[in-house]
């Protein structure tokens, strides 16, 4: 199946061919005039090679179009906020999806992750999770494989009792008022959560209901050893890897995190949530 990727990356392609054939340059000729092999140009046209911002400048120059460079470098950058839908992506289920979660973040030291609205899978129990996997089959109407996806999430929580790993976690107080599943199902999760508090691996920070904020908690986001981040809204997930991107969500995640309740606090305001359950 061709990634949203790799389609945007034969279409950078094709601009670039477009603008060759105009200035009535062959590709051999156009190597020729940036030195390069005649491969080169090849693939950057057929998107088998993705082309840097100086590759990018020196077409636009070598082919007359220099007031172009700054359009193929929006382009270029567009593929660097790769679009991942979700559909293509639960085509087979949730199992794969959640299968390479668990390599993405067995090949990560360092993550920092935000939640709005639910509880990170890094740290949902199964019953939890079950319960999010269904919802989200019948609103993508992806096929049920929840009990294997299920499984595959379990695994990916793993890293958490790696040496070496750090996992920076804040949460929206709002996310453990929410219920996704039936009180009972809820009170352990929540349970679960408090467990996680003093893990050498994990530094879990509450953003309370009522206090300033310096922004907006909009949507949840990771950012993966401050080089990629990956935010999941309804329809798709997006990952970012330029600098200015990576930098722009490690602001956002300072700023909520300096509001963050940490230790006693969040066990106080997790518990509050808990004792909102009744006695389930």
């Amino acid at each position: 199946m061709t990634t949203d990727f790799q389609t945007a990356r034969v279409a950078l392609g094709a601009r670039l061919r477009e603008l060759r054939s105009e200035a009535g340059l062959t590709g051999k000729d156009l190597a020729a005039a940036l030195g390069w092999q005649r491969s080169k140009v090849s693939r950057l046209e057929t998107g088998k090679q993705t082309a840097s911002a100086e590759d990018l400048t020196a077409w636009a120059e070598a082919t007359g179009n220099a007031g172009q460079a700054a359009d193929l470098e929006s382009r270029r950058r567009a593929l660097e906020s790769q679009q991942r839908s979700w559909r293509r992506q639960l085509a087979a289920g949730h199992r794969p999806v959640q299968d390479r979660y668990v390599v993405e973040y067995q090949g990560t030291a360092a993550v920092r992750g935000y939640e709005a609205t639910v509880i990170p899978g890094l740290f949902q129990t199964p019953d939890y999770a079950r319960h999010l996997l269904i919802q989200n089959a019948t609103l993508m109407r992806s096929p049920r494989d929840t009990e294997e996806a299920v499984h595959a999430r379990m695994r990916r929580q793993e890293v958490l009792y790696q040496v070496g790993k750090l996992f920076r976690v804040l949460i929206w107080e709002g996310a453990l008022h929410t219920l996704i599943s039936p009180p009972a199902v809820m009170a352990g999760q929540l349970d679960r959560l408090v467990g996680l508090i003093g893990m050498s691996t994990v530094e879990l920070g509450v953003v309370p209901l009522g206090t300033p904020l310096p922004l907006t908690p909009k949507h949840g986001f990771w950012i993966f050893d401050e080089k990629r981040v990956i935010v999941e809204i309804i329809s798709t997930e997006l990952q970012y890897e330029t600098a200015e991107e990576v930098e722009l969500y490690g602001r956002v995640w300072d700023a909520l995190n300096e509001t963050a309740a940490y230790g006693a606090r969040a066990h106080r305001l997790i518990t509050r949530a808990r004792a909102s359950l009744g006695s389930p």
